[in-house]
């Protein structure tokens, strides 16, 4: 249970410089006592401890903690590709250089690699020239890799670049990464501020609603859906397979399933789906088939892994510490084949894996205006001495969470939500159950 100490953002002193921004007409400042409710609604469900639940609204100050003049900026991107990195980079940029009036914006290469000159390569000075149609390409230009690289060299770094602000754009394993170096920073009694700006098509960090790139990936995988939908139709008894990202949560599949409106099945990470027995997939699967002689399955690549009976000993982890898992989506095209060989039904399977192609697209108009609204309020966060601080989103206010408490827990698809209530209406599948299950395999 969350307590408000746990929602408490940590500050690196008191704001006594007037912000530039207090000559603009076109500013709205953020009170400093104002606070957004954790909880919109208030019932039977919400514990009476957390009625009462606040963060910090996110926003520009009157005062801010860092000299404009004297300051020095860095950005980094880490991760797996997100549609509207680009856009963040150049918010940052842009809202710190011509409004902020800071001299200099570094860009940190490949990740965090980039933090660690013995395997990094050297920082790039962003320019106006430089960031001037980057929101119009997908990826990001400063590269990106995987894996956290140890704090104390991150610092040393820091302190030889004389970079004030880090601003960390990236999923969980970033954000854990962000926090780390923030400790390492408060251990040395360093005036160094970390921002972190929430980056995952997945849509799985807590206190974010909704991550930038998450509606262009909705956007791109419904197109994919209708064709592998028009592909089944295409073949007597034929079976589409689409598996779609999403390690332990369903959002992209069940949004892009709702989207689309062609799919018979969508698989998450939330349901431990029964595959055999008369209320498992198979044979839910032969009862479309022998109706309507086509089918479209759609998997996120979290789903299905009760099916593959690996001991967590043998769970394998990638630089960045997620589990990887195996393909369910092949697993799932071989026993449907088995099953229909079996019975003696020919069927036509297609399997497709648009994943790559899906995260590297450039960010539609949704998430371009949400990936501004983050990079701009991290910018105001970080010029007013906020640190170890996340930019969260809740009930459509930008927020700031704390690193530790944001990346402590973990978002899922809620399988009482409207969104999985219009799967299950949209796909007239079996409801199955939620959490963790004990069915055959």
């Amino acid at each position: 249970m969350l307590t408000q100490n746990q929602l408490q953002v940590t500050t690196l002193g008191e704001c006594r410089i007037q912000s530039p921004l207090q000559g603009s007409k076109r500013v709205v400042f953020v009170s400093e006592n104002k606070r957004v409710r954790f909880h919109d609604k208030i019932g039977i469900d919400v514990p009476s401890e957390e009625a009462d639940l606040s963060f910090e609204e996110a926003g520009p100050q009157r005062m801010i903690y860092f000299d404009p003049a004297k300051t020095t900026a860095a950005v980094v991107t880490c991760g797996g590709l997100s549609p509207g990195l680009n856009n963040v980079i150049r918010a940052i940029y842009s809202e710190l250089r011509h409004n902020y009036g800071v001299p200099k914006v570094l860009g940190i290469r490949n990740g965090y690699q980039g933090l660690n000159p013995a395997v990094g390569q050297p920082p790039i000075e962003l320019t106006s020239e430089s960031v001037e149609e980057i929101h119009k390409l997908g990826g990001t230009v400063l590269g990106t890799s995987r894996g956290p690289q140890e704090p104390t060299v991150v610092v040393d770094f820091l302190e030889s670049q004389r970079i004030d602000i880090l601003f960390c754009i990236g999923g969980d394993g970033t954000q854990r990464g962000a926090h780390a170096i923030s400790q390492e920073i408060a251990r040395r009694g360093l005036a160094k501020s970390v921002i972190g700006i929430p980056k995952t098509i997945d849509n799985d960090i807590p206190f974010v609603w909704m991550t930038f790139g998450y509606q262009t990936s909705l956007e791109v995988a419904q197109d994919v859906l209708r064709g592998a939908h028009v592909e089944a139709k295409g073949a007597p008894n034929g079976i589409a397979i689409v598996k779609l990202m999403g390690r332990h949560a369903g959002f992209i599949a069940a949004g892009a399933a709702v989207a689309s409106d062609e799919a018979n099945f969508v698989l998450v990470p939330e349901i431990a789906f029964p595959l055999n027995g008369e209320d498992g997939l198979l044979a839910s699967l032969r009862r479309r088939m022998e109706r309507r002689g086509h089918a479209l399955i759609v998997v996120a690549e979290g789903a299905g892994q009760h099916l593959v009976n690996a001991p967590d000993s043998r769970l394998r982890r990638d630089a960045s510490e997620n589990v990887q898992f195996d393909d369910i989506g092949v697993l799932l095209r071989d026993r449907i084949k088995d099953y229909f060989d079996e019975i003696g039904v020919p069927v036509c399977i297609k399997y497709i894996d648009p994943s790559y192609i899906i995260r590297s697209v450039p960010a539609n108009t949704w998430d371009r205006i949400l990936a501004n609204q983050m990079g701009r309020f991290a910018a105001h966060a970080g010029m007013a001495g906020r640190t170890d601080t996340l930019i969260g989103l809740l009930h459509n206010e930008l927020i700031h969470v704390p690193l530790q408490t944001a990346t402590a827990l973990k978002r899922q698809l809620d399988l009482e939500s409207d969104l999985w209530m219009a799967v299950l209406s949209s796909t007239g599948q079996p409801r199955w159950c939620g959490g963790e299950g004990t069915f055959d395999a």
